[in-house]
This record gives C-alpha cells, sequence and structure tokens, in this order.
C-alpha cells in the first residue's frame, strides 16, 4: 500500500486527485490532506509519533502561506521526510528546476494526461525520479541554451523571495511565512532588483508575468 499526503490550496482539486488516485487500483491510499505548507509540516510532525506512515507526499508549489519552494527546503532538513512529487501549473522551466533543486523526486505537469499522475506516485514511492514528458524536454533544451536566464543569477532564497515580490507581497508578510526577519527580506529585495535590473517592486511583478512564473 501507497500511503499519500495530498498538498493543495484548493479542496476540489484535493478531491479531484484523491478520487483519481484511489480509483487507479495498485493500492494507493490517501492518508492526509493540507492546503497549504504550515499545514503539511504541522502533520508531519505528528506522523512520527503514530502508527501513519506517508510514502508520497503531492503538492502544489504556488499556495498562500507557506509556498511549496519554502516547504521542500523546510521537508529536506527532517529527517526521513517522505519523498516529494511536485504537481504544478507551472510549465516554465525555472519552477521544475527549482523544485528539483530544493528536494522534489518528481514533477508532473496539470496539464498532464490523468492517468500519468498514478504512475508518477509509484515511481517517486519507489525512489525514482519522475518528469512528464514536456518537463523533461523542456528542461533538457535549456541545458543547450547557450545563453543563461538572468534568474539563474538568484539564488534559492532570493527566487523564493522574488515569487513571493512578484505576487504583490510586502516584506512583512513574506518574512514570517520564511522564517526570515524584514530586514533580511529587504535585503534580498535590493539583490534581486540589482541583478534583474529592476527598478521596483512593480517592474519585478512585469518580468514575472513576462517569463510565464505568475499568472495575470
Amino acid at each position: 500500500m501507497i500511503r499519500v499526503f495530498l498538498v493543495d490550496d484548493h479542496a476540489v482539486v484535493r478531491m479531484g486527485f484523491r478520487m483519481l488516485l484511489e480509483s487507479a487500483g495498485g493500492g494507493i491510499e490517501i492518508v492526509g490532506e493540507a492546503a497549504d505548507g504550515g499545514e503539511l509540516l504541522k502533520a508531519m510532525a505528528t506522523v512520527g509519533a503514530t502508527a501513519q506512515r506517508v510514502d508520497v507526499i503531492v503538492m502544489d508549489l504556488s499556495m498562500p502561506g507557506v509556498g511549496g519552494l519554502e516547504t521542500l527546503r523546510r521537508l529536506r532538513a527532517r529527517p526521513e521526510a517522505p519523498p516529494v512529487l511536485v504537481l504544478s501549473a507551472h510549465e516554465d522551466v525555472a519552477h521544475p528546476r527549482r523544485a528539483l533543486q530544493a528536494g522534489a523526486l518528481g514533477y508532473l505537469s496539470k496539464r498532464s494526461a490523468p492517468e500519468t499522475l498514478p504512475d508518477a506516485v509509484r515511481a517517486v514511492a519507489a525512489g525514482r525520479r519522475y518528469l512528464d514528458a514536456r518537463t523533461a524536454q523542456n528542461l533538457a533544451l535549456s541545458q543547450l541554451d547557450s545563453a543563461a536566464h538572468p534568474l539563474e543569477l538568484l539564488s534559492t532564497r532570493e527566487f523564493e523571495v522574488f515569487l513571493q515580490l512578484a505576487q504583490g507581497r510586502s516584506a512583512s508578510e513574506i518574512a514570517p511565512q520564511m522564517n526570515l526577519s524584514p530586514s533580511t527580506v529587504g535585503t534580498h529585495l535590493y539583490k534581486i532588483k540589482q541583478k534583474l535590473g529592476a527598478g521596483n517592486q512593480a517592474e519585478l511583478t512585469l518580468l514575472a508575468l513576462r517569463w510565464g512564473l505568475i499568472e495575470s
């Protein structure tokens, strides 16, 4: 039996994933759900004290509160954390690359065929990396491009802060979600603007929209 924990801020989406996985056969069971990374981390803190085992976490990246990349970073710091399959609407190159660097074992676009989700869960549960065909192709092609994308100049932390800023959040809002002080977020903002050639937060939002990192 493969025990799966679902993390997505939309209850209807979680219900759809639950129905798809549990009807696929092959012994997949949903043992928990969370609406964001904070809820997941709290749940994982109690798993070790109970008989409830989690084999795979299926998680969205774009969530309110503690987002997907920050959640991956905190999970990686925990001993014996379950492997994570990211299931995301983002089809750019930056998100899957950053998710894999942050510790995800698999990445699946939400636009993939529904029947690929159970296959992805089984692969990740077995300790194998899984990428949907389009994501794998995009990542491979990006390696052939001699011109480095400006986003590659950002550290992992700076990329996470950049996404939050691009969505209109202030330093005081971002700080508690990422366990940072507002002044540290401000320092990241300064470096991000310098590296990306942006004059203000509004220009960061425009860059994120242009690169397909957020939706208008």
